[in-house]
């Protein structure tokens, strides 16, 4: 009994390795035929004669999802994506530096509803959008990065600017993928571009390792791959690598060039249930003192802006609005409150966050209400409870598309509701009061040159109701704030809660491009001005007449205000009063200098009129002097 269980465990000891060494022998072979395409080869042959190449495919599924300009700064790696979106229609605008490139696409992203697109090169092309992409993440914009790469069969070998690309990227964006072959195109741009857009929008990013993007008989010359395997001469070791690269080559190209459909997917954003809606329909409609506050998200498709503005002026509730949501109320609302949020927010019995964020601009949630009830509407999850543990908690959160839900709330509250109209008229009047107390503060004396208030009223003076503001520094472009007054929807850009200096040049190439008609306007700072005075030479090349307005103190008077009287020294916050209008004619625009004496109204309508008639940029370097506004708010 014992020799046959011997015999018997022996046998299936020796069936279960058998069943083993078969099935490591199959998966060896899937994996090979995989990994070189060996079955997808077989039935989808490759021209080899063909000139086309997979720059194209990029160019057009691009087109199909409706964009217009494609931000670059060249390079080889990427030169087939240009050349091809240039052939179909696509503008190439070219930058002088990779970050303009982004926060040009940033705007775009931000004004049209669509996808923004920029493209460069390899290596130090893709680090120098770093900033720019975090940038794009913190204010929730939808850009594609297209980036190139080494060759596939090259990528960790020492090829020219080869570095790991993809884990700079997957921390910044929504979605990060690497395109090894031709076929794979267009579903992985096609999904990329829906990513970015759909639920909380933000960056995304593919790379492109050069030999997708080339034509079949360059990247065959590159790889050192013969027709055929043939034998000659060669050795068994040369025969290997031979008939390895001709395979790695035909699976780059295997059914490259077969039609496939590049027809947008469907964007998906969450939306308020039905019983979310009315919960905060009755919160508010029993509310005596309720308020908006709005960030940029308000202003996300799918809703109009102008839609959005309706529902809130049907409600009269007192508004406070920032980022992408500066103007939406147009110039002179009553309900649009400009002053004092954080005294109002504590007299409100009903805040609703729209967007907006309990981080630093919010005081961490501390200006909200002790009293009061808070509704939170965000569509993502980690804004919507930001800070939740420490200083505030939500009555009601809600994630899903603000701007929905707002015009979902109105629908609702059309049946007798009126917000009591002494609150908004309260408000309006300290609003009142306050501008009142700024503009005498506009006609005070500075010590040398001119009152920065006094330019700024100036500039909200003269501004056309078409007017797109870039907002690009620290303390003028903060000041500028609270003075100027957006004219209407989406026509304010400012970096948003990442504080990004250098967003000037690139945002306005973006503003001015999607919005021709426009005139547009960037408010910098004498430091911010140095990330991006280069890109005049853009303005001018593209023919865009933007106007830029800089405030030059001659320092970083933002942190200055702090680190002096704090420690005693300037060190570090010092510039010089520089000819900054000379080095935009330099670059071949008009530059003009403000100072004390000048007209400065004058020369604003100057500018205004050279931006309206002809094609260069205009750069007025406006001298000005200090003064004690906005004294204690923070800089860091």
């Amino acid at each position: 009994m014992a020799e046959k269980l011997d015999w018997f465990i022996h046998e299936l000891l020796w069936q279960n390795l058998l069943l083993f060494l078969f099935g490591a022998i199959v998966l060896g072979i899937y994996l090979f035929v995989q990994k070189f395409g060996l079955v997808y080869q077989f039935f989808h042959q490759v021209d080899k004669t063909s000139k086309r190449h997979g720059g194209e495919i990029v160019a057009n599924v691009l087109k199909e999802h409706g964009t217009q300009f494609l931000f670059t700064l060249v390079g080889g790696h990427i030169s087939p994506i240009l050349v091809a979106a240039e052939k179909i229609g696509i503008r190439v605008v070219d930058t002088r530096h990779e970050v303009t490139a982004v926060f040009a696409a940033d705007a775009v992203a931000r004004l049209s509803g669509r996808i923004g697109v920029a493209a460069v090169t390899a290596g130090p092309g893709l680090t120098n959008t770093v900033t720019a992409v975090k940038n794009a993440q913190m204010a929730e914009s939808p850009i594609l990065l297209i980036g190139g790469a080494a060759p596939t069969l090259l990528k960790g070998r020492g090829a020219l600017q080869d570095i790991d690309q993809m884990c700079l990227f997957k921390p910044l964006c929504k979605f990060t993928a690497r395109v090894t072959r031709i076929r794979d195109i267009v579903p992985t741009v096609k999904q990329a571009i829906a990513c970015a857009q759909s639920g909380t929008p933000g960056p995304v990013f593919i790379e492109f390792p050069i030999d997708v993007l080339y034509p079949y008989e360059l990247v065959q010359k590159e790889l050192g791959a013969a027709g055929g395997s043939g034998t000659g001469s060669k050795s068994l070791q040369q025969r290997v690598v031979q008939w390895y690269l001709n395979n790695h080559l035909c699976n780059l190209f295997a059914g490259a060039f077969e039609p496939r459909d590049m027809t947008p997917l469907p964007v998906h954003f969450p939306r308020a249930t039905q019983d979310q809606i009315q919960n905060c329909v009755e919160l508010i409609s029993r509310a005596k003192r309720p308020v908006f506050v709005l960030g940029s998200q308000s202003t996300l498709p799918p809703v109009a802006a102008d839609d959005l503005r309706t529902a809130l002026e049907q409600m009269q509730i007192p508004c406070f609005l920032g980022g992408m949501c500066r103007g939406l109320l147009g110039k002179n609302s009553p309900i649009h409150i400009r002053q004092n949020r954080k005294g109002a927010l504590k007299d409100a019995d009903v805040v609703i966050l729209a967007g907006a964020v309990c981080d630093f601009r919010l005081g961490y949630g501390r200006v909200l209400p002790r009293r009061g009830k808070v509704i939170a509407i965000n569509r993502n999850k980690d804004q919507l409870y930001k800070n939740s543990d420490m200083f505030w908690r939500p009555t009601l959160a809600i994630q899903a598309d603000p701007a929905s839900t707002i015009l979902a709330i109105a629908q609702r509250l059309t049946k007798g509701y009126s917000c009591p109209a002494d609150w908004p008229e309260k408000l309006k009047k300290g609003d009142e009061e306050k501008e009142s107390a700024n503009e005498k503060k506009a006609e005070d004396p500075t010590d040398v040159h001119l009152n920065p208030l006094k330019v700024l009223h100036n500039l909200d003076q003269v501004l056309n109701d078409n007017s797109i503001l870039v907002a690009d520094g620290g303390d003028f472009v903060g000041s500028a704030a609270y003075i100027v007054r957006p004219r209407g929807p989406l026509r304010w850009l400012d970096p948003g809660a990442f504080g990004t200096l250098g967003v000037g040049g690139g945002f306005a190439l973006g503003a001015k491009l999607v919005r021709p008609e426009s005139e547009v306007w960037i408010v910098y700072g004498d430091g911010s001005l140095g990330y991006s005075v280069a890109e005049f030479d853009t303005f001018a090349r593209h023919k865009l007449p933007v106007i830029a307005l800089v405030g030059n103190d001659a320092g970083w008077t933002q942190i200055a205000r702090d680190q002096v009287p704090l420690f005693g020294t300037n060190v570090a916050c010092g510039l010089e009063f520089s000819d900054y209008h000379t080095v935009a004619e330099g670059y071949g625009g008009h530059g003009f200098l403000m100072q004390r004496g000048s007209d400065i109204t004058e020369i604003l309508k100057n500018a205004q009129k050279l931006a309206k008639e002809g094609e260069k940029p205009v750069l007025l370097n406006c001298l000005i002097g200090k003064t004690n506004f906005r004294e204690g708010s923070i800089s860091v």
